[in-house]
């Protein structure tokens, strides 16, 4: 679900600091991750536990094996800011450096070295659709897409100028099975949990950038 105030696309407006002040409050009150998007909030009502979770699970201590020390495959809070852009994101794994990751706040999106997201059976438009536009927007070089619906994936790198902004100019797709490049890194993606068959969404709605 997004809320969509009018003008909410406003960069560094006092709009968006009022919709993020709202995202704090209610964010340890009501189920679920919000996030802001250059439409509004989203909300999306994945539970804890189950094939998200234990994805993301995977991947991160996947990565973190053949990561170097300095690096870790990150999980938790806090969020990924860009006020000037008016976007908050919450990546379900974050790879980056220890030192950027020691920051009081939101986490400047230019020290992300990879966001990786496991696709949401309630939502999945948030992860193929606003979060493949928002985050070359806000800098992040590489975007990892898992989706548990369909035992597919996708990684997108190489941002590059569009008439509609920066966008991601290669995207590699990948079947649960398959090895898959993150950045510098080389990961199985052997045995990842799918979603069941009779709560599995449609397909993935988001195309390939240009």
């Amino acid at each position: 679900m997004t809320i969509a105030p009018d003008n909410a696309h406003r960069k560094g407006s006092h709009i968006y600091r009022a919709m993020r002040d709202l995202v704090e409050s209610i964010d340890d009150t009501v189920p679920g991750k919000f996030e802001i998007t250059k439409e509004g909030i989203v909300h999306d009502m994945t539970s804890p536990g189950g094939p998200h979770e234990v994805t993301a699970a995977h991947v991160s201590r996947r990565l973190e094996k053949v990561m170097p020390d300095d690096l870790l495959a990150h999980n938790g809070t806090p969020d990924v800011e860009d006020e000037p852009e008016g976007i908050k994101r919450h990546p379900d794994v974050t790879v980056i450096a220890w030192t950027d990751l020691n920051v009081e706040g939101a986490i400047d999106p230019h020290t992300v070295v990879a966001a990786i997201e496991i696709v949401s059976r309630s939502n999945p438009d948030n992860d193929w659709v606003t979060k493949m536009r928002d985050y070359p927007l806000m800098g992040i070089a590489t975007y990892a897409i898992f989706d548990p619906r369909t035992g597919t994936g996708a990684v997108l790198t190489d941002i590059h100028s569009t008439p509609d902004g920066p966008r991601y100019a290669t995207r590699k797709d990948f079947v649960y099975g398959e090895d898959v490049t993150i950045a510098d890194w080389t990961i199985s993606t052997d045995n990842l949990p799918r979603y069941p068959a009779t709560l599995t969404g449609s397909a993935p709605s988001g195309s390939a950038t240009t």
